[in-house]
């Protein structure tokens, strides 16, 4: 099962909660899933279809608990290969006349009501994508109204989703790894929020690891390339003046340099007699340095 999945399932278990909370997660789930309409119809049927066992399985045991119905679940094959469609059925009219007139006064002022309503669209129009590979949560809602209602919700969690235009449907969305884990936490899913809590733990340490590894190879290659640059001036100047001539200490500096070819500052400093710390020997090469670009004709004085 997929990331999404696996959050979906952990939250289509969860029944528990006040009445008041249930039917906010009910009507967030018929108004996401197409099941809502206008109060004055007369409807004869209501039809909730899901590919989900277990979100099918809720949408039943709410409308049994809540309204006393007893709705009938059909299965039908799926348009994919061995994929499913669940169909709740619900034929008393009396019963569907209660339920719609209910669905069109969702109570979502109160923080436990609205993490239950957005777990109830969660179950019927949201995705979110393995946190291995990206960051993405989302609602793809087919009517615009609905959409804002469900982007002011999720504001109201101290989120900030933004709302894109799909084809024909609008989308509700989240990319900051950090609301993501909010959000998944707030609905209720403590093994979703778990898992993604360590994915993100484990993608920060490799972070950090990959950008110490990439300093320090950046200053390898930067501590090379100017002991490279220092032995070609040295070799410059061995071969044009000698190094015997070279005064203050220079000619040590230089011989130990050909010597030790890999060593850092601190260690060519160890080496001289007597021993100078880095700033010396950093002055000694730029001395040195200025020489070879002098014989080279590119610089005057030392």
């Amino acid at each position: 099962m997929s990331f999404s999945g696996d959050i979906r399932s952990e939250l289509a278990r969860q029944i528990g909660g006040a009445r008041h909370c249930q039917l906010s997660e009910l009507f967030a789930m018929m108004e996401y899933s197409g099941v809502t309409t206008d109060p004055g119809e007369t409807l004869q049927t209501l039809v909730f279809r899901t590919e989900y066992t277990l979100v099918a399985e809720k949408y039943y045991r709410f409308l049994k608990k809540l309204f006393g119905t007893d709705p009938e679940i059909e299965v039908k094959q799926g348009s994919r290969r061995g994929a499913h469609r669940y169909l709740v059925t619900l034929s008393d009219a009396g019963a569907i006349r209660k339920i719609i007139e209910a669905s069109n006064k969702p109570q979502i002022r109160r923080d436990c009501c609205r993490r239950a309503f957005i777990r109830g669209a969660f179950l019927v129009c949201g995705s979110v994508s393995d946190p291995n590979r990206s960051y993405h949560l989302e609602f793809v809602c087919a009517d615009r109204k609905a959409a804002d209602r469900l982007l002011e919700a999720v504001a109201g969690t101290g989120t900030h989703p933004k709302m894109i235009r799909r084809r024909n449907d609008f989308v509700v969305y989240l990319k900051e790894s950090a609301e993501i884990t909010d959000l998944i936490g707030l609905m209720g899913s403590r093994v979703g929020l778990m898992n993604l809590e360590n994915i993100r733990i484990l993608k920060e340490m490799r972070g950090n690891v990959n950008r110490k590894v990439n300093c320090e190879t950046a200053n390898i290659n930067k501590t090379v390339s100017a002991a490279v640059r220092q032995i070609e001036d040295i070799r410059l100047i061995e071969e044009r003046i000698g190094l015997d001539t070279l005064p203050n200490g220079l000619d040590e500096m230089a011989r130990v340099r050909l010597q030790y070819p890999e060593a850092s500052l601190q260690e060519l400093g160890e080496l001289l007699d007597p021993p100078v710390g880095k700033s010396g020997v950093n002055h000694r090469l730029r001395r040195l340095g200025n020489i070879a670009a002098r014989l080279r004709g590119g610089m005057e004085g030392d």
